[in-house]
């Protein structure tokens, strides 16, 4: 029988809310949407998308790194902006990270609890033992 395990890694950003910043569970590993949270302030360190998208995403690899895996695991991400007409310019940055190694995935325009940020980003990786 699989176990799971909450992850909460020391060089990264603290949760805004009654969260884990990931889980595991058997094979799988859940990381919860992450925004533009400087790790090193524990503040948002709002700016264009793709800086925003930057912090996001590096947050997003520590995370990933503490549970055992990278983004080359990541098989489905979810993107949430803010404006639509960000997609590209987020995209770019997006692709600096992931490049060849494109999971699944789903963006949509939202509106945001904290209405100054610009993404979120969520992700599943399979990682398997």
């Amino acid at each position: 029988m699989s176990e799971i395990k909450r992850i909460f890694p020391a060089d990264t950003p603290s949760p805004r809310g009654p969260y884990s910043p990931a889980v595991v569970a058997g094979d799988f590993i859940y990381v919860s949407g992450q925004g533009p949270i400087d790790p090193d302030t524990d503040k948002m360190s709002y700016g264009d998308i793709q800086h925003e998208t930057r912090i996001t995403l590096n947050n997003i690899k520590r995370i990933l790194a503490a549970a055992g895996a990278s983004f080359s695991d990541v098989v489905r991400c979810g993107v949430f902006l803010r404006h639509g007409d960000d997609f590209a310019a987020m995209n770019e940055v997006y692709t600096e990270f992931f490049g060849d190694q494109r999971p699944a995935r789903t963006t949509v325009a939202v509106a945001f609890a904290d209405p100054t940020m610009k993404v979120e980003i969520d992700c599943v990786a399979y990682k398997p033992r």
